[in-house]
């Protein structure tokens, strides 16, 4: 591997700002102290775990009930009667539209139906 391309990969791990050419050339490590002090902020240790979820919080337990799925189901229909609703308007407006510009158009449109 080139090492360019080793650079690059590895460009993430260390923050750019932190560390820099002009820090690390010294070769003391005393440059290196907001590095280490960056670092020793970050948490330590295995991962919490999640506190819940949606199922925990809606459908398990005392607060159990189905109005999270309620509202699903109305999102879903105002979504679809918007939908259809703004495709029906644009198949009837552009029609009267045209139909007032000129009369050829009123000709064209009722063959094509």
């Amino acid at each position: 591997m080139h090492a360019s391309l080793v650079r690059r990969q590895l460009g993430g791990l260390v923050p750019p700002k932190i560390a820099s050419k002009n820090l690390v050339a010294g070769g003391s490590g005393e440059g290196l102290g907001p590095l280490v002090n960056f670092y020793s902020k970050l948490p330590k240790g295995p991962a919490t775990q999640r506190v819940g979820g949606l199922k925990n919080r809606y459908f398990n337990g005392e607060n159990a009930s189905g109005a999270p799925l309620a509202a699903l189901i109305v999102g879903l229909f105002g979504i679809g009667y918007t939908i259809d609703y703004n495709s029906a308007s644009l198949l009837i407006l552009p029609r009267i539209a045209l139909t007032d510009v000129h009369p050829i158009t009123f000709v064209l449109y009722s063959a094509l139906e």
